[in-house]
């Protein structure tokens, strides 16, 4: 790791502890990640890792979003997890846009979209230990896709989540 960028997390921990936020649970790839997305402004850093922190608290209060709060959009079996890319060891997922259809209920669909980029990013894990990259690749599948599979509001909102609560998480994004 860079001299910077052990400065920065180092900088990164002492300014979310005066904020009385335990960083113990968060590894300096964690932390890298905001700096990272905020071009290594520790102020700007933290105020991210705040917002998302506590973001997280709130909409994903078990750490996870089980299968059972978004039953309609597993039924589509649009997605697939592919294991890990053979460059640079990225969990893959594939995304079949003709079986997505515009969701009616919103809350369920982001429910949905943390749940897969949760389990996309816990792929590379094994007993605890990281064995691929912590960045992440999606393949857009659009053979015999129709109008009636356009959303465009769904990828908004999922650009939107990766933008803001999984910074520097998507390596590749590909059609």
């Amino acid at each position: 790791m860079e001299k910077d960028h052990e400065m920065a997390i180092t900088q990164m921990r002492k300014s979310l502890e005066k904020l009385g936020l335990s960083t113990q649970n968060y590894n300096d790839a964690t932390l890298l990640r905001f700096l990272i997305a905020r071009s290594l402004d520790i102020e700007k850093a933290t105020k991210m890792f705040v917002e998302w922190k506590s973001w997280r608290d709130e909409f994903v209060p078990l750490g996870f979003i089980p299968d059972s709060e978004v039953p309609d959009e597993l039924g589509d079996e649009k997605i697939y997890l592919q294991g890990l890319s053979i460059i640079g060891q990225h969990p893959v997922m594939v995304i079949k846009a003709n079986k997505h259809f515009p969701s009616k209920d919103q809350l369920q669909f982001k429910k949905f979209l943390v749940h897969l980029l949760d389990k996309t990013i816990a792929s590379s894990f094994k007993d605890g230990k990281e064995i691929g990259n912590e960045k992440l690749m999606a393949v857009l599948d659009l053979e015999k896709i129709s109008y009636k599979n356009v959303d465009a509001r769904g990828l908004i909102i999922g650009f939107q989540f990766l933008q803001v609560y999984y910074p520097e998480r998507l390596a590749k994004y590909t059609c």
